[in-house]
């Protein structure tokens, strides 16, 4: 008996609290009354279109569902590239996005468990005479790679001989091959599937040279919701609504996340 009004209480307190909890937490994300969703064009980790021109992606489809838990509207903010979103971020102009939780980005953005884990590779064009990663480091082969990206500050430590060639966006990458600018480009391999599906011949190369931890990134001092966000991210995970984002999305390259 004393049990079962235990338990009781414990339901009535639960739905007490439960309600001013999620309204705190869509205080701290969406302090504007909206969830602004950073999302960039070409790789299927932020937004893609279908052929029916729906969109999906990571940041595209994660931020709607974020969105429709706390209750607010959503606001998809568009960029260029991913860089440009972690500013927006740093300067609180876009609350939500997903992207690799890199070291460097950590500094300037609040991070989330990892969502998922993408292998990094390379892309090279219709006959191409690169058949493995260890004829890249060459003083003739120029490697192009998305300005502000984790491609860019890590291959030059990687690739002494080779020229590392900045690019605008993907868009930007796949015009540079068409002109001859470029021998391969680096990032990774979902977005690398998504380019060579525009482009007749091109391959990505075996193997990987590291993976990126992607995870939710919101600005700082809004740690207090990352539990929330957090829990969000399990129930994404294993409820299946993570599996049906990446097959909607064309996600290729993914390997589940490590937890800690």
């Amino acid at each position: 008996m004393i049990t079962a009004r235990i338990a009781r209480l414990v339901v009535a307190l639960a739905l007490l609290v439960t309600p001013a909890f999620a309204d705190g937490e869509k205080q701290v994300l969406a302090p504007g009354g909206s969830l602004r969703v950073g999302i960039y064009p070409g790789s299927p980790t932020s937004m893609v279109t279908d052929a029916a021109g729906k969109p999906h992606g990571l940041s595209y489809d994660l931020g709607g569902e974020l969105a429709k838990q706390l209750g607010v509207a959503v606001d998809y903010v568009r960029f260029q590239r991913v860089a440009d979103i972690v500013t927006a971020i740093k300067n609180g102009e876009v609350d939500f996005t997903v992207t690799n939780a890199t070291p460097a980005r950590a500094n300037d953005v609040s991070f989330s468990q990892p969502v998922l884990s993408i292998e990094l590779g390379f892309l090279v064009p219709a006959n191409s005479a690169i058949s493995n990663v260890d004829e890249i480091d060459r003083a003739d082969v120029r490697i192009g790679v998305t300005k502000g990206s984790t491609s860019e500050r890590t291959l030059p430590q990687k690739f002494k001989s080779a020229t590392i060639v900045p690019a605008e966006s993907v868009k930007a990458v796949i015009e540079m091959f068409s002109r001859g600018e470029i021998d391969l480009y680096a990032t990774n391999k979902p977005t690398l599937f998504e380019m060579s599906d525009q482009m007749p011949g091109a391959r990505i190369l075996d193997g990987n040279w590291g993976l990126e931890h992607m995870a939710v990134a919101i600005p700082k001092g809004r740690e207090n919701a990352l539990p929330f966000v957090n829990h969000f991210v399990q129930e994404v995970q294993t409820g299946g609504t993570l599996d049906a984002i990446q097959q909607q999305a064309g996600l290729r390259g993914a390997v589940k996340a490590k937890r800690d």
